[in-house]
C-alpha cells in the first residue's frame, strides 16, 4: 500500500510562483543594444600653445629715495594712488635747509663786499704805480687780493646754489607717472640716505614686461620652427602672444616678444625672453605673476574632444567603432591639446569613427546603436 505525502499549501503556492516567474524570465527577449553618440575624425587646423611661467614688471619702477635727511613732516598720497610725473609726494623738514640757504646767502653778500673792497684797492693803487709814487709789487698784491675775493664770491655763490639745492629736496617729487607702491614710513619718521628702504616705489605700468625663460631645448626648437636668418629675425617673426593670469583667465590684450638675453643662465640653463603688453586699463601691476602663451599653428591635425577618452595606466583611449557596430578600445598618442581636445598623431585615422560619450558603459566588443553627430556642432560648441 503506497503512502501519500502532503505538502503544507503555503509550499505549493511558492512553488507555482517561482516555476512561472522561470518560465516569464526565459521567454523575455535581451535588452537593446545602448543607443551612443559617436563622432567621425576629420583633420582640422588647430592651434596650440606653449607655456612659459612669467613674472610682471611695469615698464618704469622707480624707488623714490630722500636726497637728504630730515623728519618727514608730510605725505601727500596714499599707497596704492595714481600720480603724474611732477606730483609731490613727501615733504621733509625744510627748516634746517631754509637756514641754510639764509646762511649762504649772506655768505655770498660778504664775499661780494669783499671783493668790491679789493677793486676800491687796486683802483687806488694804480694811478700811483703809474706815476711811480709806490712800487709795482703793492698793485700786484692788491690784484692778487682781487682774483681771490672774486673766487671767494663764486664759491659763495655755489655753496648758496648747493643749500637751495638741498632745501628742493625736502619736497619729493614723482619723476615719473604710475601708481604710488607700498609706503612703510609714517608722518614724523626720520629718513635719510642711508635707509635701506625706499621711501616708496614707483610703477609705470601703461605697458608691463613678462619676463619668462625657455630651457635650452625649447630654445632649440624654438630657432629651428621660427623663421628667419638671424634670432632677432626670428623674434620679430614671431605671432603675438597671449597672457594668462592666476585665476587661469585670459588677459584680453596680446603681448609681442622683443627683448632676449644674450646667453644662458649658468646655474638655471635657461635663457630669459621679454614680452611686453599694453596696460591702459590698469589691471596688471608689478609683482604680478601669469604664464605666456605662444601659439602654434597646425594643419591636417586630428582633434578627439578630451571628454571622448578614458585612462588606464597613464594611457589615453577611445572607443572605437567597428564591424557590426561593436567597439574596440584603442590608445592613442598625444602630441598636444588645447583647451577641450586631445591633438593626436598616432592611433587613430581620419574617417574613424569614436564613441562620444558613455564609456563608463562599455567594453571590448561590445554592441551599440551608434548616433553619428556633425563634427560642425560639436566645435561650434567646443571650439578648438
Amino acid at each position: 500500500m503506497r503512502s501519500l505525502v502532503f505538502f503544507p499549501a503555503f509550499v505549493v503556492a511558492a512553488a507555482i510562483v517561482i516555476y512561472g516567474c522561470s518560465s516569464a524570465q526565459g521567454n523575455q527577449a535581451p535588452p537593446p543594444p545602448p543607443a551612443l553618440p559617436v563622432l567621425q575624425l576629420d583633420p582640422a587646423s588647430t592651434t596650440t600653445y606653449t607655456e612659459f611661467s612669467a613674472s610682471l614688471e611695469g615698464k618704469t619702477n622707480v624707488e623714490i629715495r630722500p636726497q637728504v635727511s630730515g623728519y618727514l613732516s608730510k605725505i601727500y598720497v596714499e599707497e596704492g594712488a595714481y600720480v603724474a610725473a611732477g606730483q609731490p609726494l613727501f615733504k621733509i623738514d625744510d627748516r634746517p635747509y631754509g637756514e641754510q640757504v639764509n646762511n649762504a646767502q649772506a655768505n655770498v653778500l660778504a664775499a661780494k663786499a669783499g671783493l668790491e673792497k679789493a677793486q676800491i684797492e687796486v683802483n687806488r693803487l694804480q694811478p700811483l704805480v703809474e706815476n711811480k709814487v709806490v712800487s709795482d709789487v703793492q698793485l700786484k698784491a692788491a690784484q692778487a687780493e682781487y682774483e681771490a675775493a672774486k673766487a671767494s664770491v663764486k664759491q659763495a655763490e655755489a655753496a648758496g646754489n648747493n643749500a637751495g639745492i638741498n632745501l628742493g629736496y625736502t619736497l619729493v617729487k614723482a619723476p615719473v607717472s604710475g601708481y604710488i607702491g607700498r609706503i612703510p614710513f609714517k608722518t614724523g619718521a626720520l629718513v635719510g640716505k642711508g635707509e635701506a628702504q625706499p621711501l616708496t616705489v614707483l610703477s609705470d605700468v601703461k605697458e608691463v614686461y613678462a619676463y619668462f625663460s625657455m630651457s635650452e631645448k625649447d630654445f632649440l626648437e624654438f630657432t629651428s620652427q621660427s623663421t628667419g636668418k638671424t634670432i632677432t629675425d626670428k623674434i620679430k617673426g614671431m605671432p603675438a602672444v597671449e597672457l594668462q593670469l592666476a585665476d587661469k583667465s585670459v588677459y584680453p590684450s596680446k603681448g609681442k616678444i622683443e627683448l632676449m638675453e644674450g646667453q644662458f643662465d649658468k646655474n638655471m640653463g635657461t635663457i630669459q625672453f621679454r614680452a611686453i603688453f599694453p596696460n591702459t586699463e590698469g589691471l596688471l601691476r608689478t609683482g604680478s605673476t601669469g604664464k605666456i602663451l605662444i601659439p602654434e599653428a597646425s594643419g591636417n591635425t586630428l582633434a578627439v574632444p578630451q571628454q571622448s577618452t578614458y585612462e588606464v595606466q597613464d594611457k589615453v583611449y577611445v572607443y572605437i567603432l567597428g564591424d557590426s557596430n561593436k567597439v574596440m578600445s584603442q590608445p592613442i598618442a598625444i602630441s598636444g591639446q588645447t583647451t577641450a581636445y586631445y591633438l593626436v598623431n598616432k592611433g587613430l585615422q581620419p574617417g574613424q569613427k569614436i564613441v562620444y560619450a558613455g564609456m563608463d558603459r562599455l567594453h571590448d566588443g561590445a554592441v551599440i546603436q551608434p548616433q553619428v553627430l556633425p563634427a560642425d556642432s560639436i566645435r561650434k560648441a567646443m571650439p578648438l
